[in-house]
């Protein structure tokens, strides 16, 4: 007779890939080597036989329902992560314009600044970079170019922490987001974009898919070196098929989808991810031990970067949170200190487990 014990679970606030719905685990182990009967396993499937065709459809009718994807739009579950996008974006969108605009925000503008550089000409339109990106730029600070094919940003910085929380106004240029790191953290209005991209490893799914919502006006016109695997229209045409698709990535996409369903759909992911956020803010607003460097109004609910008063306590910090199952609490390399990213499927209890353990180190340790 065979027993089975429970599996030891941590609290896991690393920024990506990062931590999923333990149902959606469950369902992934259990439909391993034999998905529905079929017989074999989602990463055994033809991404063109009847089975993976079927998942690929059901996972893109939910991503439209829960997002409220209107007719017009394209959905595409591509390869290369936003890093890719930053080449990929430029290449299909500049439409016979010379350059487009960013906001730069912090690490990942940065990125795509320096990549987009290789194919078009970039204008920055407006930056943080001053005050150390601890903040977005207001609107009527933007100096937005009248030619440009589009404008950039990247909704949630991931390394420093700073959101939009509202969708700024581009007027008929296409506004085109980098949401990697808040992509379904709530409801958006899509029709206030051009085009959306996000890796899934963040709130959706594994590393390995990245997800493309574009306009389908903005489409056909991409680079004569574009090449073919990258041009959207190609892969529109072909349902994201052109080339064989990160299948078992969808696979699990589609079963993160369905879990969000659950819960009530992105309005109630959202009102947990604010009380999780909130439970974290109030307690680093509440001490000098500990602060948070950004912006009240542009605060993250996905990615909180704290650091102590006295940075040679970070280690011991950090020692004492693994030992209590508080994982992936180490800031980036670029910014130092602390970083715990709270996406969707981070608990509310796990976030309760992290403040008390702060409020137990400050009471040693200050």
């Amino acid at each position: 007779m065979t027993t089975t014990t429970k599996a030891k679970r941590v609290f896991n606030f690393s920024p990506g890939p990062a931590t999923l719905p333990e149902p959606v685990l469950r369902q992934a182990a259990d439909e391993m080597l034999d998905w529905h009967d079929s017989g074999m396993s989602v990463m055994e499937m033809s991404h063109r036989g009847k089975e993976f065709i079927g998942i690929h459809a059901e996972t893109e009718k939910l991503l439209r329902e829960l997002m409220g994807v209107p007719s017009g739009y394209k959905v595409l579950f591509l390869q290369g992560g936003a890093i890719g996008q930053n080449a990929i974006v430029p290449m299909n969108l500049l439409r016979g314009h010379a350059g487009f605009d960013v906001v730069d925000t912090g690490e990942w503008s940065l990125k795509t600044i320096k990549e987009g550089k290789k194919y078009a000409q970039v204008h920055i339109a407006a930056s943080s970079a001053a005050g150390g990106y601890t903040h977005i730029p207001p609107r009527e600070t933007w100096q937005l170019s009248p030619d440009a094919a589009y404008v950039h940003i990247c909704s949630n910085e991931t390394i420093g922490g700073v959101q939009y929380h509202a969708t700024p106004d581009t007027g008929n240029v296409p506004l085109v987001a980098d949401m990697s790191s808040d992509f379904m953290c709530g409801p958006i209005d899509v029709k206030r974009y051009g085009l959306i991209y996000a890796g899934a490893q963040k709130n959706v799914g594994p590393a390995g898919v990245t997800i493309v919502i574009v306009r389908e006006d903005l489409i056909g016109q991409a680079l004569p070196i574009t090449p073919s695997a990258f041009d959207y229209r190609i892969q529109a045409d072909a349902d994201s098929m052109y080339n064989t698709p990160p299948t078992y990535s969808i696979y699990i996409v589609g079963l993160v989808l369905r879990w969000i369903q659950a819960q009530g759909g992105l309005a109630a992911v959202q009102a947990r991810n604010r009380e999780k956020a909130a439970l974290l803010y109030q307690y680093l607003d509440s001490t000098p031990f500990y602060f948070n460097p950004v912006a009240v109004p542009d605060r993250s609910l996905m990615n909180v970067p704290f650091k102590l008063r006295d940075p040679s306590l970070d280690d011991t910090f950090l020692k004492g949170a693994d030992e209590r199952g508080l994982v992936q609490l180490k800031g980036h390399r670029s910014v130092g200190g602390m970083r715990a990213s709270l996406y969707n499927a981070l608990p509310l209890e796990a976030v309760a487990a992290l403040v008390a353990y702060m409020k137990e180190f400050e009471a040693r340790h200050g």
